[in-house]
């Protein structure tokens, strides 16, 4: 890989990466550093990386970075909680987003980057094995486990429009 070529990378997939990881984690400045680490890391192997191969090295860097995250915020334990007990009225598209929202926090860790990867970003199930470290099969199910988590939570009466 070039110096041009890893320059097109960042003008091509940088908002895609951090796309995926705000999403996850939802934290923007964790966010932006796990972006800025893999494209670092992109850069001191960039001679041992084949151009269009660069986006699968990417997210899997970015993926394995915010995976070692959130296991180093879970032992991390916040003692306060909030409570929003005051329900306001959003309009549509901003309730559907916070139902959208709520609806992937309720999987765990694998099940949303599996959902990001394959509905958000469009890769293919052996595009998400190789990122993930798991097999095509592996995706498949893990996927659908996870789609049928969101279907039931977002068929909910009170999350229907």
């Amino acid at each position: 890989m070039t110096e041009r070529d890893y320059n097109n990378c960042v003008n091509q997939y940088a908002d895609n990466v951090y796309r995926f990881i705000l999403k996850n984690i939802k934290q923007e400045e964790d966010a932006k550093d796990i972006v800025q680490t893999a494209f670092e890391k992109l850069w001191r192997n960039k001679e041992n990386v084949e151009t269009d191969k660069s986006k699968s090295y990417l997210f899997t860097i970015a993926y394995n970075q915010m995976i070692d995250h959130i296991r180093k915020n879970k032992r991390i334990v916040l003692t306060e909680s909030f409570k929003d007990n005051v329900r306001i009225n959003h309009p549509t598209d901003s309730f559907s987003k916070n139902v959208f929202d709520e609806a992937l926090s309720k999987l765990n860790d694998i099940q949303k980057s599996l959902v990001m990867l394959k509905d958000y970003e469009g890769y293919s199930y052996e595009e998400i094995g190789k990122i993930t470290n798991l097999n095509a099969s592996q995706v498949k199910v893990y996927l659908h486990r996870a789609r049928i988590i969101l279907r039931d939570f977002l068929v909910k009466r009170e999350n229907v429009l």
